[in-house]
């Protein structure tokens, strides 16, 4: 045991970890410790917004693959992390929320900046662990980051603020891997011999395979069934879309080519995901979801398996081990699915065929208010306007997308052909994220391009945060979809309140020149003609470290709502509320 300072234990742990970036906003609360940072290697980042470094830690840990930590002032500093941490827990992102907390001597008694730190995280966190001493700093933070990986997802590491100083005999605890297994012998064969009797086996891709490293071990057993591959909701980064077996994503928005394909299962290989609610609804008007298939559902958390949809086998595994076990048990079986496969093949091509056809001759939406709105407007139209940026992207960028109806459409278009570059609210949907999670994520992959594509209504949440990027020269492209409303919300009041709009309407200035006046590159972008060169020069424009805003002007049509089941149309029992008109 060496004898230091708790600060120096909690600095050298973290550096143990493999910590070099921390996100936050300076504080008195951990001062101490901030003050060696440099000496150990560790980067401190300071952001305009706490929630801001938070979504930066996400960003950071799903590129990396690596923890993504961030700390703040205690209290409103912590709470103002809220959100974001959230996000994370949805995405399971190994984020570490480092939250000092007011001295343990007057816990209580109602202090400045003191609140209960602690509850308001549980719900959220994988873990939680509170520095009850000193003497416990190394060994409570090592947990915490150990966790993190453990359990896939964020932690909370709380500090009493005086804890930080003094003096203890402290061994620095290392690193624990947690080497997980492909997952029973039994359910394991059950599976195998599922999916060689198949006739039309469709594989959903999820965010297990990503961040258990297990693309190439998806492709090779797609390969082997000649299976089409669909990715889970918002997790179009989960299979190469420069592969003939992938079909795109399912959910909101998605791919109707992979929608029509595995609406013809008669087994789905569920890899990695937990087949969450909203990425399996139906859309486009198609309820794809296939009734009478045999699911097989692999995800590393028991609790997932066969929550939401009924299974015939559940596998408690790693998606990439599990990928290649199947493969392996396959590999001398009989297969049922090889007697059709050119028929299969040539069914994938024509369904990709028919829907890229379809996406690019979507000049304009359909219902009414769209049509009326789109003949008085000398914008692009959103998914025309999204095509071009599709086309342009730099075929390594990582792309993050906020909340809303245009970012939200985006999800037809978004291509990857390598993992770790596609970044998403996911369920918890919050507005505010692409931004500072593509900040986050370039400071983790500097090399590469990173695009956040944010609606007008959610860059008003996190714009701020361009002064982080000029400050501390995180170079990043930002495309704000400028179509003057909260189009998500104002699509249900068209839908369901006879176009009575109340909150919806934004009128804001023009975004390029606050970019310009904050130290950013600005352009404004009306005509279709400019959007990929602006998009490429952009891109390029990282590279001499600029950060440059893309303001793209865009009509007020709207697509899908996120749900048409979540609303109904309106009663009104009183009659002065029956009918009302709001300019």
């Amino acid at each position: 045991m060496t004898r230091m300072t708790p600060s120096e234990a909690f600095v050298e742990t973290l550096a143990a970890q493999g910590v070099t970036d921390v996100f936050g906003i300076v504080g008195s609360a951990y001062m101490d410790a901030l003050d060696i940072f440099p000496a150990a290697g560790i980067r401190f980042i300071p952001t305009v917004h706490e929630q801001g470094s938070t979504h930066m830690a996400d960003g950071y840990s799903r590129v990396s693959g690596r923890h993504g930590v961030c700390i703040g002032q205690n209290g409103p500093g912590i709470t103002n992390f809220v959100t974001a941490i959230a996000a994370a827990y949805w995405a399971h992102s190994p984020v570490v929320a480092i939250t000092p907390e007011t001295g343990s001597g007057t816990i209580g008694l109602g202090g400045f900046q003191e609140t209960d730190q602690l509850p308001i995280f549980s719900k959220i966190t994988k873990y939680q662990g509170h520095v009850t001493g000193p003497g416990r700093m190394a060994e409570l933070t090592g947990r915490c980051f150990d966790m993190a990986m453990a359990e896939r997802g964020p932690t909370q590491l709380n500090i009493p603020r005086d804890h930080f100083y003094g003096e203890v005999d402290v061994t620095i605890p290392k690193p624990k891997v947690i080497e997980r297994g492909a997952g029973g012998e039994q359910s394991l064969e059950d599976a195998a011999a599922i999916l060689a009797e198949a006739k039309f086996p469709v594989i959903v891709s999820g965010g297990g395979v990503v961040f258990s490293g297990g693309v190439d071990e998806c492709v090779a057993l797609a390969e082997h069934l000649n299976a089409p591959v669909v990715n889970s909701y918002l997790h179009n980064d989960s299979f190469p879309a420069d592969h003939p077996l992938w079909c795109g994503p399912l959910g909101y928005q998605g791919s109707k080519a992979g929608m029509k394909l595995i609406a013809q299962a008669d087994v789905v290989l569920a890899l990695g995901t937990r087949l969450g609610p909203f990425g399996t609804l139906p859309q486009h008007g198609i309820d794809y979801w296939p009734q009478d298939a045999r699911i097989i559902q692999v995800d590393s958390d028991h609790r997932m398996l066969g929550l939401v949809k009924e299974i015939s086998v559940g596998v408690c595994g790693d998606a990439k081990a599990a990928a290649k076990a199947l493969l392996d048990r396959l590999a001398n079986r009989e297969m049922a699915c090889r007697h059709n496969a050119q028929e299969r093949l040539a069914e994938i091509e024509g369904q990709k065929g028919a829907w890229e056809g379809e996406l690019s001759a979507w000049s304009h939406e359909v219902d009414d208010w769209s049509v009326e709105v789109s003949k008085d407007s000398d914008a692009m139209h959103p998914r025309q306007m999204l095509r071009e940026l599709e086309k342009a992207m730099p075929a390594n960028a990582m792309v993050s997308t906020d909340i809303g109806n245009i970012c939200s459409v985006s999800n037809s278009y978004l291509r990857f052909a390598k993992p770790n570059s596609f970044f998403a609210a996911m369920s918890f949907g919050n507005c505010g994220y692409a931004f500072p999670t593509i900040i986050g994520a370039k400071v983790a992959a500097p090399d590469r391009p990173a695009v956040a594509y944010v609606g007008d209504g959610a860059w008003g949440m996190s714009f701020g945060e361009i002064l982080t990027c000029v400050r501390e020269n995180i170079p990043v492209t930002a495309v704000v979809f400028h179509n003057k409303q909260w189009g998500a919300e104002k699509k249900n009041q068209v839908d369901f309140y006879d176009t009575r709009f109340l909150g919806v309407n934004l009128e804001s200035p023009s975004f390029a020149e606050i970019a310009r006046s904050m130290g950013a590159e600005g352009v404004t972008v009306k005509q279709l003609g400019d959007v990929g060169e602006a998009l490429e020069k952009a891109c390029d424009a990282q590279k001499q470290g600029k950060t440059t805003v893309l303001e793209v002007m865009c009509t007020r049509e709207l697509g899908d709502p996120f749900r048409r089941d979540a609303l109904k149309k309106p009663v009104r029992l009183l009659d002065k509320y029956k009918d009302y008109t709001v300019a």
